[in-house]
């Protein structure tokens, strides 16, 4: 059986933080970091259906959205080998790697007709986290780090991320499209349900 307190325990605590600290780009993502670190280090709670791999690209799946839309929590899945195109988030973020691991390329703001060059590159690996933002900048692209195996990461952003209009760039040109990434999932796990647990209690 999955540990879906886990879960629970963790969009409870993150919930508290946001009230606390509202958009605070620095000390929300410091506490959330290190919430989002502890999770991840622990990979009994994830629902089989937010780590399917596609062979038609990387995929992201909502676990949860505040009711409010102050956070969103996904599953992002990277195939063996694939990446994604260079984009903004425009919001804060966290990544925290849970499976595999992650390359990311990162970007300064292109100048128009120009090449994008990435500037530097680091990795993200099991049970570390990353942070993005518009203060820290957040232009990459992330890349699964294997080519034999999927990479799954757990995000967590302050917006509902999979409605909010963003930047990607042409590698080639700098050119800017928007987009919105929407979610690959239609319907959300069911963390919810602890009628079983209940009843076993009894």
């Amino acid at each position: 059986m999955k540990n879906y307190q886990r879960f629970r325990t963790f969009v409870g605590t993150l919930s508290t933080l946001v009230e606390l600290h509202g958009a605070n780009e620095s000390q929300l993502p410091q506490d959330g970091g290190a919430l989002l670190g502890e999770l991840v280090k622990n990979d009994d709670w994830l629902p089989a259906e937010a780590g399917l791999i596609s062979a038609a690209g990387y995929r992201q799946y909502l676990l949860h959205c505040d009711a409010r839309e102050r956070f969103s929590v996904v599953s992002f899945v990277c195939g063996p080998g694939q990446k994604t195109p260079i984009h903004d988030h425009t919001v804060w973020g966290l990544v925290g790697v849970m499976r595999g691991a992650e390359q990311c390329e990162e970007y300064d703001w292109p100048s128009a007709g120009r090449p994008m060059i990435a500037k530097a590159t680091h990795r993200i690996g099991p049970g570390q986290v990353d942070q993005v933002s518009p203060t820290i900048g957040d232009i990459h692209v992330v890349a699964n780090a294997y080519t034999d195996r999927a990479s799954i990461s757990i995000h967590v952003y302050g917006a509902n991320i999979g409605a909010v209009q963003r930047p990607v760039f042409d590698a080639a040109t700098g050119a800017i499209k928007k987009f919105v990434s929407g979610y690959h999932n239609a319907s959300l796990p069911n963390f919810w349900d602890r009628s079983i647990e209940v009843v076993g209690s009894q």
